[in-house]
C-alpha cells in the first residue's frame, strides 16, 4: 500500500468524499486514517490520477 497525506480532511464527510473520489481511479482497497489525515491505496496505483482525484474533491495531497 502507498500512503499519502491529505491536507484539509477533517471529518467523516471529508473522508467519504475522498474515498468516493478515489474509487473512480483506484482498483482495490482504499484506506483512510482520518486522525493521521492519510490515505492508503494499492501499490501500482496511478499516483497522478490519485492526486488529481483528491484535489478535484477539494483537498491537497502531500507525497
Amino acid at each position: 500500500m502507498l500512503t499519502l497525506s491529505v491536507d484539509g480532511m477533517t471529518c467523516q464527510g471529508c473522508a467519504r468524499a475522498v474515498t468516493n473520489a478515489l474509487a473512480r481511479v483506484v482498483t482495490g482497497p482504499i484506506e483512510v486514517d482520518l486522525d493521521r489525515k492519510e490515505i492508503r491505496v494499492p501499490d501500482g496505483s496511478d499516483m497522478a490520477a490519485v492526486a488529481r482525484a483528491v484535489e478535484d474533491a477539494g483537498y491537497d495531497v502531500r507525497h
